[in-house]
Formats: structure tokens, C-alpha cells, sequence
């Protein structure tokens, strides 16, 4: 979604989303060249630098130890191996119940401070108490920073240095190797068992899809989230895990009518069938409704996906990191070697 105020209301709702180097191209391709990609650390001594993919160089004397970031973000991290140097993180943490929200993922959230638990809540003055060294989140649009408010970026900015990876318009592999690069520059030992071990669970998962789509050839899966008035439907040309899911070989339904940015098309509840499908992926988050929730409107329960009860839950932002990506391929993969066609 564009950065703009305007935007920002559509970003909530319809950022639906919303294969690169190899793990030792990470540990040993990284430089100072200036281009994206490119870092430098030696531990947490000395000078430091990452380049973001904005192109911007952050350049600092030492390695920074106090990071607030995305909650998806710092979870990432967290999977890739920091730990104390995330001191704060802002977005959907904790549920009103009290229980931690997917997104932080195995994140500590009673170590760290949180700065805002929803959209457009973000707090400036606990943010500059932290003294933080360098701020880090998804980045859908060019220069948009993930829940970073419009009417308070340029105070946060001017703070802390930040960083941001495209979440947006690549495949799914390459933010999840970019923090796991941002991640070892800031400390993180990529080679540890950890670390390793979820990315071999991460490839198998892929491989699951792949037989999976062989197995049962023919199924036609749509990404969608609900509100009270509008079924979105994802694009899979822009919707970053998508994207990889198609890579895989999953025949995912690509919207015609696209809103702002491309994201998604919005289609009233009177059109919701527009589009045939065997599966249908929800999105999961809080602020979408649930199949709880949609089983009042009548145009839900009538799509034939519905009716065979072929709905599976959706991570519509997902945790860029091997250990949060592996159990969304290993659902996808069930969900389409058990789903029969009916669209």
C-alpha cells in the first residue's frame, strides 16, 4: 500500500500478504559494496553496517545491541538467533485475553517493551526511553514502513537509524533470507542447530507442497480475507508467500479488478462466488473475520469450498524466517493433498 494517510485504513484491511541465495551464500556472500544485500559486523565490536532495501547504508561505530522492530520482525530474528539485542518491538503482540498473538511468534514479550499493540498505535516517547540503536520492519511499498504511523514517522526516524526488507513483490524466500542476513550481521550464528535445523524443515516443507500439487493435481486455491462488507481476494503476483506458493506449483487464483497497490480485489458479499475454488485460504489475524464469523452471510456458506468444508487458516502476514514459513507449507500442503475439486 502506498505510505500516504489516505492509504492507511486500506493497508489495515487489505494487505492480504502480505528462491534466492543459499544459507552459506548468507554466511559468506555478505560485503560493503553498497548494494542491497551487502553488510558488515564483526561481532559486537567495531564498525557496522547493513544495507536496506531501500538502498539506504546504515553505517555505525559498533554493532547495534538495542533493536526495536515489527513484532513479526523481532520474532523472525528471535527464529535466526538474537536474543537480548530486541528491546522492544510495536504491532499485534499480545490479545486482549492476555495471550501472545502468532505474530510474536517465540518472542519473549514480557522482556521486551511494547510500543503499540495495533495499527496506528505507536509510542514515541517510550520508544526514545529505550535508546535505541536501530529500528527494523517490513517494508510492502517503496518507502512505506510497516506500522510505522504516518503522523509520527518522522519523530520515530529521526530517533534511531532504520532498516527495512521487501515483503512485497518477491518471493517469499527472499525477505526470510534478508533478515536471516540482517539477523547475522547483527550477531546471529546462522550455522547454529537451531538454525539449520528449521531450514531443512523449511525445504522439506516445500518439497511436501510439490507432492502434494502432484498428488492431487487440479485444485484451485484463493487467499482471502473478510470484513463486514467486502471479501478481498490476495494477488498472488504481489502477496509475497503466494508468490512462492505458485513457484511451488499451487494454481492459486489471481484477481482481475485490482485495488490501490495491487494487493487484492475487493468484491462485495454478493459477488464473493466470482471466482471458482476448491480451497480457500482465510486470513487469520484478528482484525479479519473468522469462520465463525462468516457463517451469517449467506454468499459464504454458499461457496462450494465452504460447503466441503475446504477452508484452512491463512497467515496473511507471515513470520519471514524458516522456523515461521516450514508450518505454513506443511497446512498448505495437508490442505491441498486432502481437498477434493468442487469449484
Amino acid at each position: 500500500m502506498p505510505a500516504s494517510t489516505s492509504a492507511r485504513g486500506l493497508s489495515r484491511r487489505g494487505l492480504l500478504a502480505a528462491g534466492g541465495a543459499t544459507l552459506a551464500t548468507l554466511l559468506v556472500g555478505c560485503g560493503q559494496d553498497g548494494k542491497p544485500g551487502s553488510t558488515s559486523a564483526k561481532g559486537s565490536t567495531g564498525p557496522w553496517s547493513f544495507t536496506d532495501d531501500r538502498n539506504q547504508k546504515i553505517e555505525l561505530a559498533s554493532t547495534p545491541t538495542r533493536v526495536v522492530a515489527f513484532t513479526g520482525v523481532a520474532a523472525a530474528l528471535v527464529d535466526f538467533g538474537l536474543d537480548s539485542q530486541l528491546v522492544g518491538v510495536f504491532g499485534e503482540t499480545t490479545r486482549s485475553d492476555g495471550s501472545v498473538d502468532p505474530q510474536a511468534g517465540g518472542l519473549d514479550v514480557d522482556r521486551v517493551t511494547v510500543l503499540g499493540n495495533v495499527w496506528g498505535e505507536f509510542n514515541v516517547e517510550k520508544y526514545a526511553g529505550l535508546r535505541p540503536e536501530l529500528l527494523v520492519t517490513h517494508m510492502y511499498d517503496p518507502g512505506a514502513l510497516w506500522y510505522v504511523p504516518d503522523e509520527s514517522r518522522d519523530k520515530i526516524l529521526a530517533l534511531a537509524p532504520s532498516a527495512t526488507v521487501t515483503t512485497a513483490r518477491v518471493p517469499m524466500t527472499r525477505p526470510v533470507e534478508r533478515y536471516a542476513e540482517l539477523a547475522r550481521s547483527l550477531g546471529a550464528d546462522l550455522s547454529a542447530k537451531k538454525v539449520t535445523d528449521a531450514k531443512a524443515r523449511f525445504e522439506a516443507a516445500a518439497e511436501s507442497v510439490r507432492q502434494a500439487v502432484r498428488a492431487n493435481p487440479g485444485i484451485r486455491v484463493l487467499a482471502a480475507s473478510g470484513s463486514p462488507d467486502l471479501f478481498y481476494v490476495s494477488n498472488p503476483k504481489v502477496s509475497t508467500d503466494l508468490m512462492y506458493f505458485a513457484e511451488l506449483g499451487v494454481d492459486i487464483v489471481v484477481p482481475n479488478k485490482l485495488a490501490t497497490g495491487d494487493y487484492f480485489e475487493s468484491l462485495s458479499w454478493e459477488n464473493a462466488g466470482k471466482f471458482p475454488a476448491d480451497l480457500i485460504l482465510l486470513d487469520n489475524r484478528s482484525t479479519a473475520l473468522q469462520p465463525k464469523d462468516l457463517a451469517a452471510k449467506p454468499t459464504w456458506q454458499q461457496l462450494p469450498a465452504v460447503r466441503a468444508n475446504q477452508v484452512t487458516p491463512w497467515d496473511a502476514v507471515p513470520r519471514f524466517s524458516y522456523a515461521g514459513a516450514a508450518p505454513l507449507l506443511e497446512n498448505l500442503a495437508t490442505a491441498i493433498r486432502s481437498a477434493k475439486r468442487v469449484g
